[in-house]
């Protein structure tokens, strides 16, 4: 059991110099995040276990939701390698984000309700006060300029509970998908956020989906972003990257 933030990628790492064959993280994405951190670059697969509020990357690699047969299938599976990314030298297995989504994520950290209801009562009110922000993207010396709502760095296609911010990231495409959502008006924002559900958010007037294998991202002011949902402050310029095939991953 984690006692404390952190807790989870000592014990991935202890786990690893005890010689285990595989480690199953038993939790949401942040608990995913840590021990995937401590497992990256290794031959040592993960198995996961889905207990998050939203299970974002258990969605997307098939993982059967309850825990005994989660477990089962990690122990029957054929590892396979699967792509991290990083941002301002964290590592990420499912996404990481700057502006809305970091904000929400900061707010969630701190919040006593927990699961998709206080998930979703937080991006409510989160809706009616949250300002765009502006950031300058370059990706590959070709720098642009945007009012964004949100910059999403996706390595898998959803947020969690289905949300699909990425509709066609891939785990082991040896890309991310860099995610810009521009706000036109704040009524147009809140009309669109079903398109986030049903996969069409490529569909949306300001939003822009980019495969990418590196981006810096900028701004005026330091920024706070989330890897995996775990909020972390910044600076005015983060370095975002992918590292194909550094995880394995036992999930079937």
């Amino acid at each position: 059991m984690t006692e404390a933030v952190g807790h989870a990628r000592e014990l991935a790492k202890s786990a690893i110099r005890r010689g285990a064959r595989l480690v199953l993280a038993w939790g949401g994405d942040g608990t995913i995040n840590e021990i995937a951190s401590a497992l990256a670059f290794d031959d040592v697969p993960l198995g996961i276990v889905p207990a998050g509020s939203g299970n974002g990357l258990a969605r997307e690699l098939g993982v059967h939701p309850r825990a005994e047969r989660a477990i089962a299938d990690a122990l029957q599976a054929v590892p396979r390698p699967m792509d991290l990314g990083e941002i301002d030298g964290h590592l990420f297995a499912n996404m990481a984000g700057i502006g809305f989504d970091a904000h929400i994520a900061s707010q969630f950290a701190t919040a006593t309700r927990r699961g998709f209801i206080g998930y979703a009562g937080i991006t409510a009110r989160a809706l009616t006060s949250y300002l765009p922000q502006h950031y300058r993207v370059t990706i590959g010396g070709v720098e642009t300029a945007h009012r964004a709502v949100l910059v999403t760095i996706a390595n898998s296609a959803q947020f969690g509970n289905n949300a699909r911010i990425a509709p066609g990231a891939r785990v082991d495409d040896g890309e991310l998908d860099l995610v810009v959502f521009e706000e036109r008006s704040r009524i147009a924002t809140i009309c669109q956020m079903p398109r986030l559900f049903n996969g069409t958010v490529a569909r949306v007037r300001g939003c822009t989906i980019r495969r990418i294998r590196e981006a810096t991202i900028e701004a005026e002011q330091p920024m706070v972003y989330h890897v995996d949902g775990e909020p972390v402050a910044g600076g005015n310029r983060l370095r975002a990257r992918v590292h194909p095939g550094a995880l394995m991953v036992a999930v079937r």
